[in-house]
């Protein structure tokens, strides 16, 4: 099994109450998998690699204030959303140097560089890419996303920058409304899907897109941003994913490059994901090179 990395704290701070993303979710991970390695929260300094110090600052602040606030009509700052924010990209962080999975909240793919969205307040595995970049001296990383929203925050953030490949398999049209046909560039491949898609199309799109095109960038690296509300019956989510397909997803992405992290994003039908993360994990477990292969086509 890969080794986890989380934390108590993330199924304690930031409660949302009946919002989607809530400690129970963590709850029911850290409950399913008890071991895993402590994470250290993020600094500052590394926060603000892809974020403004300004939005940085007016986060900080908010969560300071001792009052619940609403960010955006989605996000909620609570007293403890900047501790915990800085939790899961550190979170995050430790992912990249263990090769691991990152258990934690906030999600964070949709998190602007200088504003919150969709329930995200740092763009975590962004602050990862640039960790592995700017401090363990990494060129070329690849990112896959596959939760069901498009990643639109860490597409922003890498749009112009060639060393990050940034590939999302998603739900379209849908939540944020970015990531339609046809919008992409050199190291940005978008692949939205109809609702209703299920394992064989999400594999068919694995095996004729997106495995050819981060082979032939040969990362160093890949982050898979994994969002389990693609899941089959998830509340917030219209595909129809299954433990296979996941499974599968993993499987393949195992194979991809010679170092492999995992971050959670969304997920929230809380009594399925403990199973779907077994799946991952049984997936990136069947690739023996201890991270993948990477190979050029």
């Amino acid at each position: 099994m890969r080794e986890l990395i989380s934390h108590p704290d993330f199924a304690r701070l930031h409660p949302t109450g009946s919002h989607p993303e809530r400690t129970e979710r963590l709850s029911a991970l850290q409950g399913a998998f008890p071991a895993f390695h402590e994470a250290r929260p993020a600094t500052r300094e590394q926060i603000e690699a892809c974020h403004d110090p300004s939005y940085v600052e007016h986060v900080r602040t908010t969560s300071a204030s001792g009052h619940t606030r609403q960010l955006d009509p989605d996000t909620i700052c609570t007293p403890s959303s900047y501790e915990l924010a800085l939790l899961g990209a550190g979170a995050a962080i430790e992912a990249v140097e263990r090769c691991a999975f990152a258990l934690g909240r906030p999600p964070g793919h949709h998190a602007l560089s200088d504003r919150a969205m969709g329930f995200c307040l740092f763009n975590s595995i962004a602050i990862a890419a640039r960790f592995a970049q700017r401090e363990l001296g990494m060129t070329r990383i690849a990112i896959l996303d596959w939760d069901v929203h498009h990643g639109n925050g860490t597409q922003e953030l890498f749009w112009h920058d060639r060393s990050v490949l940034f590939a999302s398999i998603h739900q379209w049209p849908f939540y944020p409304g970015t990531g339609g046909p046809g919008e992409g560039n050199e190291t940005t491949i978008n692949v939205p899907l109809n609702a209703g898609s299920g394992d064989e199309q999400y594999v068919e799109v694995m095996e004729r897109l997106i495995e050819p095109a981060i082979m032939a960038f040969q990362p160093e690296l890949l982050l898979i941003s994994c969002g389990y509300d693609a899941a089959l019956g998830d509340p917030l989510g219209g595909m129809r994913v299954t433990r296979a397909g996941f499974r599968e997803l993993a499987e393949r992405a195992s194979e991809l490059a010679p170092r492999l992290a995992v971050l959670l994003e969304g997920g929230y039908k809380i009594d399925t994901l403990p199973a779907l993360v077994g799946a991952t994990l049984e997936g990136l477990a069947a690739s023996d090179t201890g991270g993948g292969r990477a190979e050029t086509p």
